[in-house]
């Protein structure tokens, strides 16, 4: 016997429904998209599951509901930008089990926490199981981009009142980022290879594209303002590299279930350390060798 629901019940039953069949939706397009069969088996069997939810809410309701269009244009476009690794779990944190609206259901509903429980902890290990490859190479990532944020910024703030000129700065800045991004490529590369890593080529691809993107970042505050503003331009570059590690920091605690603010913080002091104490090497070099350019 179904039990007797308020109309509150109902609408949040209707909002937990359209969120499964959304999530159903968004879990069959990533499979179809996916090449690697296993990793498309599990996405099958996730959105599935999706259906099985929303089919358990429908025997509540009675009531046949539409995916949220808008939802799956957002997440399809995230999981073409950052990977469908990235998508699901932040899909997965921000799922409604957790939610009032949940904790009020299951106590007019008792029996569905039994299965809820079920699914879900089936579908965290399944979700656990995917096996994305631009996440092997997260540790080739982090060395360019770290590298990069670390002797870049450095660079490039120690340049700022040594030149005094956008231009100037800017192209020293290219020069070095791009001789740096060809070096640390070559060095992961042979390091790979001595590690006998038969991927050693893909992964010094991923640190040299890490590299040159930081760089190309960097560079763009000061090819985009006039010569004389390059106090600005060393402000905009600064919250750039506050942005770029902020955005990859998260991105890394989402796919690897790792603490961020503490990953954060730690590659934020770092990089504006250097940039701080090389601002001060910049300006003794100009005060004390007497070189005006």
């Amino acid at each position: 016997m179904k039990p007797q629901l308020t109309k509150n019940d109902i609408k949040a039953l209707l909002a937990f429904q359209k969120a499964e069949i959304t999530d159903h939706t968004i879990y069959l397009r990533l499979a179809k998209r996916e090449k690697d069969s296993k990793n498309k088996k599990i996405l099958e069997k996730i959105a599935s599951d999706e259906k099985d939810h929303y089919n358990i809410w429908k025997n509540y309701t009675n009531v046949e509901v539409k995916p949220n269009k808008l939802k799956i244009l957002w997440y399809t476009l995230t999981s073409y930008l950052m990977g469908y690794t990235f998508t699901i779990k932040t899909m997965e944190k921000n799922e409604y089990t957790g939610s009032k609206a949940m904790r009020d259901i299951k106590m007019n509903i008792p029996e569905i926490n039994a299965i809820i429980k079920q699914e879900d902890e089936h579908e965290e290990l399944l979700i656990e199981m995917l096996d994305e490859e631009r996440l092997q190479y997260i540790g080739s990532i982090v060395l360019g981009l770290n590298d990069a944020l670390v002797e870049l910024t450095g660079t490039i703030a120690g340049l700022t009142l040594a030149f005094a000129n956008t231009s100037m700065i800017a192209l020293s800045g290219i020069i070095t980022g791009i001789s740096a991004t060809l070096s640390m490529a070559a060095s992961n590369y042979l390091a790979e290879r001595a590690n006998n890593n038969p991927k050693a080529l893909k992964s010094s691809l991923y640190t040299g594209v890490a590299y040159l993107i930081t760089v190309a970042l960097l560079v763009i505050p000061y090819l985009a303002l006039p010569n004389q503003m390059y106090f600005q331009a060393l402000a905009i570059m600064i919250t750039v590299v506050i942005l770029v590690i902020f955005f990859f920091n998260y991105y890394v605690s989402i796919t690897k279930n790792l603490p961020f603010k503490k990953q954060f913080l730690e590659m934020a002091i770092i990089s504006l350390s250097v940039a701080a104490l090389s601002f001060v090497i910049g300006i003794c070099a100009k005060m004390f060798l007497g070189i005006d350019v």
